[in-house]
């Protein structure tokens, strides 16, 4: 189940971001944005009405989903569909694969839990490989202010991502799942999000062309509630510094996309980057093996 788990969350997410970028455009993205969750909690609700599951969270989770849905499902995704209007979608989903490294650092700031020195060593490896893979990118665009906001934004919707997995470990370890959990914390974001258009003066219309409508769908059913309950469900399965380790195969997904869509071009440089991105984050995330002492009689 691990496994399938693992495999379904990287095919979807993998692919989401090329869809990320196709949303961009007409619709702001704070609209946009809000019609996918408002969507995809809808959907959620539907789901737990026919399973007969519970609908109320208990009164001590509350103020958790509140926390999740600002953070995982308003502000990370304000933060990454912003960032894709100057990144390639393929060197984004790269910034997101370092989820695993900030999923252990929060762990070791709010929840006490040990940093592994692998850790630590994998974190510097995956760095180096981001700037490798961003250094053909910015030759020549070191003054361009878009595309270092663009970055940073990616860099902050991960570090938003990362709060989101630890308020759903949170949870799950109160015995509630991930399909309650999305269902409202979905429409908390999706509602500090209309709150947000409408004190912006943000038009809320949709548009109606083909490849905005499929990105729309895609994104609400596959990408949130496919994509979000496979994941968190391995959250609470694995914990959320091994869960992430699955964001690892999302750079190769979608860098592929970004070749076909956005026409990105390989480069010695991009190729060792990708390398090291890969090999930092499954260092990082290796089983610790523990040496074994040789017992003599």
């Amino acid at each position: 189940m691990n496994a399938f788990l693992y495999l379904l969350t990287v095919l979807i997410w993998g692919s989401t971001w090329i869809a990320i970028k196709w949303q961009l455009g007409v619709v702001p993205a704070p609209v946009s944005i809000a019609f996918r969750f408002w969507i995809a909690a809808a959907v959620l609700l539907m789901i737990l009405v026919v399973m007969r599951k519970p609908v109320r969270p208990p009164r001590a989770a509350w103020g958790y989903l509140l926390a999740q849905g600002a953070a995982l499902f308003c502000c990370n995704f304000l933060c990454f569909y912003y960032a894709s209007q100057w990144v390639p979608s393929g060197l984004v989903a790269v910034v997101f694969s370092t989820a695993p490294l900030w999923n252990s650092i929060n762990g070791k700031i709010f929840l006490g839990r040990a940093i592994q020195p692998q850790v630590i060593l994998g974190a510097l490896f995956g760095l180096t490989g981001i700037v490798l893979l961003f250094l053909p990118q910015m030759r020549g665009h070191w003054g361009d202010t878009a595309m270092l906001r663009g970055l940073g934004l990616a860099f902050l919707g991960t570090l938003f991502f990362s709060t989101g997995n630890l308020l759903s470990s949170r949870m799950q370890s109160l015995g509630l799942t991930p399909w309650l959990t999305n269902t409202w914390a979905m429409f908390f974001g999706a509602a500090i999000l209309t709150i947000i258009g409408l004190v912006l003066g943000l038009p809320f219309e949709i548009d109606p062309s083909p490849l905005y409508m499929g990105s729309l769908l895609y994104l609400a059913i596959p990408g949130s509630v496919i994509g979000f309950t496979a994941y968190l469900l391995l959250v609470g399965r694995l914990g959320p510094e091994r869960a992430a380790y699955c964001t690892v195969l999302f750079p190769v997904v979608a860098l592929t996309i970004s070749t076909f869509y956005e026409g990105y071009v390989w480069s010695l440089l991009a190729v060792a980057g990708l390398v090291c991105v890969l090999g930092g984050n499954v260092l990082a995330f290796m089983p610790v093996r523990r040496k074994l002492k040789a017992v003599t009689a």
